[in-house]
């Protein structure tokens, strides 16, 4: 706003002389000259006003898309804490989303006050030694996190040690294109644990924690089949363009970061309760409570990660695969197609494609992506055709139009007229979306809009939804 005020005064004061009519003691010629210099000045002024516009513009729209659906997931789980204040119904949200920081199940972070023998000189050392983008000072909170992380929950430690061999390359790959800061792959630990099916109470999901109409918002497709919050690669590539966005806000990647948490809308109050002041310490206390130890436990998991073998800490062994190979896919295939013909254990696949939530990959409405271990590929390259003629009938029931499924072209018998309409019904509680109730019904979010005549995405806890049956 400064820079479009500073512009348009110079508008103003370049464009004044031409208006006036002082003393002409220079020719004709000359005056011409100097007003077609202005006027070209007054063009590339005019220029930048409208590209500063335009970014304002950008931004706002930026800001309103990333608050807007962490709004949502306040509303979305508090609704029936309508009485309390604002601050109480924020304070049950955050606790409700404890579950998904690790070491949260076990303390109150807020009051606890952990002890070590490492002395206080050896933490700030190591502290400024891990040379981070993310620049915080060494006290009592980002001390705790430091404990939590490096000695107080050693199992847990070792299961996300293991199961970062595999994550943490694909996240440092898609942030390296963004040419976004590699220490943000830590925010994935502190959201989930690194567990590709983590789900919140209140309907985030996967490694990245997107929300249903984040995720849509940032491309990831959701459907009867698939739901790519749950894919690694893409996931990590919405949560990178998400963290840009936030970046662009603030300028600031301790306030980008504790965006992602709470949404800019909750980081902005923040700053305006503390007077416009726009670093993370100067607004700690005015942000949620579960935000305020978003980033000293992304620091802390950071720290734990680093100094791993000073606290005797090691990976434990992961059942996924060190090398993987993608097959692009289009036609529809079954996870036990593959596994039955080519050995794969059925585990090992749902843990490799996630996001297929029905052991089928539809390629046949569009190119799908298969990830199978590398030393597998030769085998299915060459067994293809018969890995998907296996017990193909079998697994693919088709759909007729009147709802009756169909195996090889003949339809099955229905247990019930197909002319007369079933339902089943269902009341929303805390923390639905339908998102979440659509994958409990195996139907797809189009479906329930459709069903109860619904204009939006909001529901309303008690409301009963007509779900039809199939």
């Amino acid at each position: 706003m400064r820079k479009l005020l500073i512009i348009s005064t110079a508008l103003f004061v370049i464009a004044a002389p031409l208006q006036g009519a002082g003393p002409l003691r220079k020719t004709r010629r000359q005056l011409q000259k100097e007003n077609e210099e202005l006027l070209k000045k007054i063009e590339v002024l005019q220029s930048e006003l409208e590209s500063f516009r335009e970014n304002a513009a950008a931004l706002e729209e930026i800001e309103e898309e990333l608050s807007g659906e962490n709004e949502n997931k306040v509303s979305a789980a508090l609704e029936d804490y309508s009485s309390a204040s604002t601050d109480t119904l924020l304070a049950q949200w955050y606790m409700h989303r404890r579950s998904n920081i690790p070491g949260r199940e076990q303390y109150d972070m807020d009051s606890v006050h952990f002890t070590t023998d490492v002395p206080d000189s050896v933490l700030m050392k190591r502290l400024s030694d891990m040379n981070s983008f993310i620049s915080l000072p060494y006290n009592e909170t980002v001390k705790n996190y430091m404990i939590l992380y490096s000695e107080k929950m050693p199992r847990k430690m070792g299961e996300m040690m293991g199961l970062a061999e595999y994550y943490m390359p694909i996240f440092e790959e898609t942030f390296r294109q963004y040419d976004l800061p590699d220490e943000l792959k830590y925010l994935a630990v502190i959201e989930s644990a690194l567990n590709p099916r983590a789900e919140s109470r209140v309907g985030a999901l996967g490694l990245w924690q997107f929300m249903y109409r984040t995720a849509r918002s940032y491309g990831l497709r959701i459907d009867s089949y698939v739901d790519e919050r749950m894919d690694p690669i893409l996931s990590a590539d919405a949560a990178a363009r998400y963290l840009r966005d936030a970046y662009r806000i603030f300028r600031d990647w301790p306030l980008a970061i504790s965006s992602y948490n709470c949404g800019s809308g909750n980081v902005n109050k923040a700053i305006k309760r503390a007077g416009g002041k726009k670093d993370f310490w100067s607004i700690y206390e005015y942000l949620p409570r579960e935000t305020r130890g978003y980033v000293p436990a992304m620091v802390g998991a950071m720290y734990a990660f680093r100094y791993a073998n000073e606290y005797g800490l090691y990976a434990e062994p992961m059942a996924l695969p060190t090398y993987v190979d993608t097959i692009h896919l289009h036609k529809n295939l079954h996870f036990a197609q593959v596994s039955e013909l080519l050995g794969i254990p059925l585990d090992d696949l749902r843990d490799l494609n996630p996001q297929y939530h029905k052991d089928i990959i539809p390629g046949a409405s569009g190119t799908e992506v298969l990830r199978i271990p590398f030393n597998y590929t030769s085998a299915f390259l060459d067994l293809q055709d018969s890995v998907y003629n296996h017990r193909k009938n079998e697994l693919f029931a088709e759909k007729v139009p009147d709802g009756r499924e169909t195996v090889s072209g003949k339809p099955v018998p229905t247990a019930r007229p197909s002319s007369t309409p079933q339902w089943t019904y269902y009341k929303v509680k805390a923390g639905d979306n339908l998102g979440k109730i659509a994958r409990k019904y195996h139907c797809t979010v189009k479906q329930l809009k459709a069903w109860n005549n619904l204009k939006s995405d909001r529901i309303a806890i008690g409301q009963k939804l007509k779900i039809g049956k199939k």
